[in-house]
């Protein structure tokens, strides 16, 4: 009987010892025992541009009115300033005339989705749906398809960015947010914008908001005393030998 006991305590202790073995060697990660979701590489958009120029890329996400369109071009032909309109299906069907007016003063037309669903919500050929639909609007409006395209309310993953290169569009974020769609007053929204622009900024505004137009003049005018010029996403962005750091700073790779 004692030795039964000897022989169950040993082996209780051995047991017992190698759990703990193998708990300090996974603390240290000798032992995995758990397996890696993913080991893909996570993409970037273009949230700005790394360059010497003065220049900086004003945007507008164009989802819910058509009211200030008339104010909002006379701005920027003000300023002597090129933007770029990233405009929803939804919205193109409904406001073609204030679309072709974007177009015909100069402006870049970009694709913000079919009817603003978040694409990392959706499938694969949903995304691809609200890509191509978008695309087909706004080429009934001018002419041409958009290269450019902005995700729903930022919302991206590696399947939206690798849906639309597939379809030939560049996915463009922001690094300067006016927050506008806030209701933030002309003052919180100039000072938001002037500490965080820099050469190849892009700033995001959205139309159709009370006080955007008044905050868009006073922007335009303080950071064209500052050397500025106003160009489109697409005059901005690089288009070969680029690279995107981690901070989405797309980057010349010579």
């Amino acid at each position: 009987m004692n030795k039964y006991k000897i022989i169950t305590l040993n082996l209780g202790f051995i047991f017992i010892f190698c759990l703990g073995i193998i708990g300090f060697s996974g603390a240290l990660g000798v032992v995995n025992t758990s397996t890696n979701a993913s080991t893909t590489e996570r993409k970037l958009p273009i949230y700005s541009v790394e360059t010497q120029e003065k220049k900086i890329a004003v945007t507008f996400d164009a989802a819910w009115s058509d009211e200030d369109t008339d104010e909002l071009m006379t701005i920027l032909n003000k300023h002597n300033a090129k933007a770029t309109f990233f405009c929803v299906g939804d919205y193109v069907r409904k406001y073609p005339d204030a679309v072709k007016t974007f177009y015909q003063n100069g402006h870049e037309i970009g694709n913000h989705s079919d009817t603003h669903k978040i694409y990392t919500d959706i499938s694969v050929d949903e995304i691809k749906k609200e890509l191509f639909n978008c695309n087909k609007e706004i080429k009934s409006i001018i002419g041409i398809e958009p290269v450019i395209c902005r995700v729903p309310s930022g919302a991206y993953d590696n399947r939206s960015l690798e849906i639309a290169e597939s379809l030939g569009l560049t996915t463009i974020q922001w690094d300067v947010d006016s927050r506008d769609w806030k209701k933030l007053s002309v003052n919180e929204m100039f000072e938001n914008i002037m500490k965080n622009a820099k050469n190849g900024s892009v700033i995001l505004f959205h139309n159709g908001i009370e006080n955007t137009p008044k905050t868009l003049d006073s922007v335009l005018s303080e950071l064209s005393k500052k050397g500025y010029e106003f160009v489109t996403v697409s005059e901005l962005i690089y288009t070969n030998d680029y690279m995107i750091d981690n901070n989405g700073r797309q980057k010349r790779k010579n």
